[in-house]
């Protein structure tokens, strides 16, 4: 009797939603078998929309750009975050947690462009220096005196001592890139280590910065440094109550909403984000017999803190309510070779996560793209995994295994223009709304 009044409820939202069944059916875009869909897949594949997360991206990416855990940036998208999902009805917590420290810089060009990277705690703090940019390569020779100019060093050997010794040469600024070569993907910005403290400011710049400055030549640029300390990171954390009795569980949708220093983290995480804040519009009406869930983490980037600190808060008995997390990292990236969308569980086996999502994925007509589950760990569902939950990562990855990121993973180049697919964000969408709701409305 309950199961036909569940899907009395569910018939009736797709009634009220003014759903087209007809199209709902229909084929899907990248699908390589026409759907056979369940009723309750209707209200979901037939609402969702890559557009309307796209709107959340642009916002994320563009207008609030880098996300750094802890810092006013992860602030900024932590209440935007909150105030869409406050403006949908969910119940809305903040949960604050400590954040490591933060060493970071920008680069201003004479034209206006500014860059953001990392820096180095052994350089100075909290300062701006000016000079021309002048190329020393790895550095195996310096000229005699680098007063007044900013010395570029690029790929130096381990154990190479010429940032030091640029610096005691007069340098204004040492600025140190990585670049590598296909297929392997290009270097991001980082926080370089120095063997000893040196005088003027120390930035880690990423390989697109390291190539734009040498086809500027001997460019003026202006640098400055920052030190963040005694960073409060947050989870946000967003849920509706079942509206059927019968179960006492709970489904999770998540994604980290931080990014690495001088990415816009459009794909990473931003892709993930947005899906879970249009899931969140699409389920917030629908019956459910589990309460629904919608967790987006901060600092996942320096070692999943948020998503850990949040499970090792859990008591045992509401660990026990959790019957699935579906964690989405990386949900959307345009790189032509990730063709493959695949189930990442720490262990690779099956769960009830991974089962749902190629459940969903039979159903849609998407079963060739889907691939595993496979062992995979390097994202939110470890510490769930780790406590007994089922879990598992979603994402689009190379055919050859999910160690197969695009080129920008990490990078400036992280952009929606140039690292993000509306069809496969929309994909993500439809698997993992369907996957989740299907769970939600079980017993």
């Amino acid at each position: 009797m309950r199961r036909r009044h569940l899907l009395a409820g569910t018939a009736a939202g797709v009634v009220a939603l003014g759903l087209n069944p007809a199209a709902a059916h229909a084929q899907r875009p990248g699908a390589s078998a026409a759907p056979d869909l369940h009723l309750g897949d209707l209200p979901v594949v037939g609402r969702v929309r890559a557009r309307n997360a796209m709107e959340h991206l642009h916002v994320l990416s563009e207008r609030i750009g880098q996300r750094i855990g802890g810092t006013e940036s992860e602030h900024r998208a932590r209440d935007y975050l909150a105030r869409v999902l406050r403006d949908l009805r969910y119940r809305v917590e903040l949960q604050p947690f400590p954040a490591p420290d933060k060493y970071l810089s920008q680069l201003a060009l004479p034209d206006g462009t500014r860059w953001h990277a990392g820096a180095s705690r052994s350089g100075a703090l909290g300062v701006t220096a000016r000079g021309p940019v002048v190329d020393l390569d790895a550095g195996a020779t310096l000229p005699d005196d680098l007063t007044g100019k900013i010395a570029l060093l690029v790929n130096l050997p381990t154990g190479s001592t010429a940032a030091v010794e640029a610096a005691r040469r007069g340098a204004a600024a040492v600025l140190i890139g990585r670049v590598s070569t296909p297929p392997a993907g290009k270097t991001s910005a980082f926080s370089p280590a120095l063997a000893e403290n040196v005088a003027p400011p120390v930035l880690g710049i990423a390989q697109v910065q390291v190539e734009r400055l040498r086809a500027a030549g001997a460019v003026e640029l202006t640098v400055s440094t920052t030190a963040h300390t005694n960073l409060t990171s947050y989870n946000v954390i967003a849920e509706r109550p079942a509206t059927f009795p019968g179960s006492d569980g709970v489904v999770m949708v998540t994604a980290h909403y931080d990014s690495v220093p001088g990415s816009p983290g459009a794909n990473d995480d931003g892709s993930g984000t947005v899906l879970a804040l249009e899931l969140a519009r699409v389920l917030r009406l629908l019956p459910t017999r589990k309460a629904l869930r919608f967790a987006l983490w901060g600092s996942e980037e320096q070692g999943l803190i948020g998503s850990r600190y949040y499970v090792n808060q859990l008591a045992e008995a509401e660990a026990a309510r959790i019957t699935g997390v579906f964690q989405n990292d990386m949900v959307a990236t345009s790189h032509g070779p990730a063709t493959a969308y695949w189930l990442l569980s720490v262990d690779g086996t099956a769960n009830a996560a991974t089962s749902e999502v190629a459940a969903a994925a039979a159903r849609l007509g998407y079963g060739a793209r889907v691939h595993g589950p496979t062992p995979r760990g390097s994202s939110d569902h470890v510490p769930f995994h780790e406590r007994g939950i089922a879990a598992a990562n979603f994402s689009w990855r190379g055919e050859g295994g999910p160690h197969e990121l695009e080129p920008l993973y990490h990078t400036p180049e992280d952009t929606i223009a140039a690292n993000v697919s509306p069809q496969r964000l929309q994909v993500s969408l439809e698997l993992i709304g369907a996957a989740a709701y299907r769970l939600a409305a079980s017993r």
